[in-house]
């Protein structure tokens, strides 16, 4: 969230980053309840002022013997002044803390103008250019025929949009997992976290996804829990409410999950195969840093995340997100997309982000910069490395070969046990 002295301070600005990013919100009725928290604190802090005042007066009077009636009933309705502004304040400090949470972040300035996905632009590209002398099979009709998923009966089991894995198809995801875990941890430095995929309220709002996404989420109303969409949710609420030594920064985690979304929202896009799924795998990474550090580490995520791409010679590219098309959350962020020859389209597997200090204010996540001073907010990161069914998708199809097999990349085959191909 945005510190609120900040809006009042830069409303034109607040007010121009919502714009930019396609967003509605309404600016003035926040600066209208911030007025009246300020109006009522101050009204109620004079009154409280006077009430100890008055109160000293009645006690030296009740000392001298003098009489102290009419001044008791004074501030006996000034105490009920008190408790009537005090009801208000709380009424008000409610409002405008619901109100503030819904706040979207600013788009920092580096970030292009745009207002939907195509005005987002091309950073780079990256792995082999693909090349075919034959027709390409789309995924679920090579996946289905190798036995590497079941769509038909995962629907059986829980409805459409949920994957079912099998036999090499099973093998595939775990090898895909394993080897970006170790690449992570004993490559890009990174500490393995193997979080809870239940997560309460408080860690859901401390992400942003409470209390705008709420619909996309699956929610376990008798607990009032949440399944984690990412586990970007619990691993970056690992540190909520603490103040960490500035000397340890960068914090860098890495986590593999399932993520769960309804994607109440996806109405209408493509849904066929594994392009998108209710339930799926993820190797997840999250950045704690430094402020003044927070854009070069976003650099060097999104260096870690292609990384992965680089060595499993798949296709991609890197897109800058414009204005328009950022999260909610999101000050500035990359999508890397891998290449779908099939159906002649790029696939997102990964956003990596930077929040600021957006996350980190709501779950006052703070650090001391030195021994003696006062802690500051943290700025958080994060990135997929990678989201496991859109790079099944890009070996499926970039891999297979004209006889009907697909390949097995040379980095997975010993974590497949040597296996070269499937089919």
């Amino acid at each position: 969230m945005l510190d609120l002295r900040f809006i009042r301070e830069n409303a034109d600005l607040v007010r121009e980053g919502i714009r930019k990013k396609g967003q509605s919100f309404p600016l003035d009725d926040l600066l209208a309840l911030d007025g009246e928290r300020r109006r009522l604190m101050q009204d109620a802090d004079g009154l409280k002022s006077e009430r100890n005042r008055v109160s000293e007066e009645i006690a030296k009077a009740k000392r001298g013997g003098g009489d102290v009636a009419e001044k008791i009933a004074a501030m006996r309705e000034t105490s009920d002044r008190i408790a009537a502004l005090d009801a208000r304040l709380r009424e008000v400090e409610e409002r405008l803390e619901r109100l503030a949470l819904m706040v979207p972040s600013m788009p920092h300035a580096s970030v292009p103008y745009g207002r939907d996905p195509d005005d987002n632009v091309v950073v780079r590209r990256g792995g082999p250019e693909p090349s075919f002398d034959f027709d390409v099979v789309p995924h679920w009709e090579i996946g289905e025929a190798l036995g590497v998923f079941d769509l038909g009966r995962a629907a059986k089991i829980s409805g459409s949009g949920f994957p079912l894995f099998r036999g090499v198809g099973a093998r595939l995801e775990r090898a895909l997992v394993n080897w970006m875990l170790d690449l992570h941890t004993m490559v890009h430095g990174y500490e393995e976290i193997a979080p809870p995929h239940l997560v309460l309220r408080s860690s859901m709002t401390g992400t942003g996804q409470l209390p705008k996404l709420e619909e996309d989420m699956y929610h376990t109303a008798a607990d009032d829990l949440f399944l984690i969409p990412t586990a970007e949710v619990p691993v970056t609420n690992i540190h909520r409410d603490e103040i960490l030594d500035g000397a340890d920064l960068p914090r860098k985690y890495v986590a593999y999950t399932p993520c769960y979304r309804r994607e109440a929202g996806a109405a209408g896009r493509e849904t066929r195969g594994l392009t998108r799924v209710h339930q799926f795998d993820k190797v997840e990474l999250v950045k704690i840093v430094r402020p003044e550090t927070s854009y070069d580490e976003l650099e060097s995520l999104l260096a870690d995340a292609t990384r992965v791409l680089d060595l499993l010679e798949l296709p991609y590219r890197v897109i800058a997100l414009c204005t328009g098309d950022l999260s909610f959350a999101a000050a500035k962020c990359y999508d890397i997309e891998v290449w779908s020859p099939a159906t002649h389209k790029w696939l997102e597997v990964s956003s990596c982000s930077n929040f600021e200090d957006f996350q980190a204010r709501r779950m006052n996540l703070r650090y001391r910069p030195g021994e003696k001073e006062k802690p500051r907010l943290a700025h958080t990161l994060n990135g997929s490395g990678l989201a496991m069914p859109r790079t099944v998708i890009g070996i499926l199809e970039n891999y297979q070969t004209r006889g009907g097999t697909v390949r097995i990349p040379d980095v997975l085959r010993p974590y497949m046990g040597g296996l070269e191909a499937m089919g």
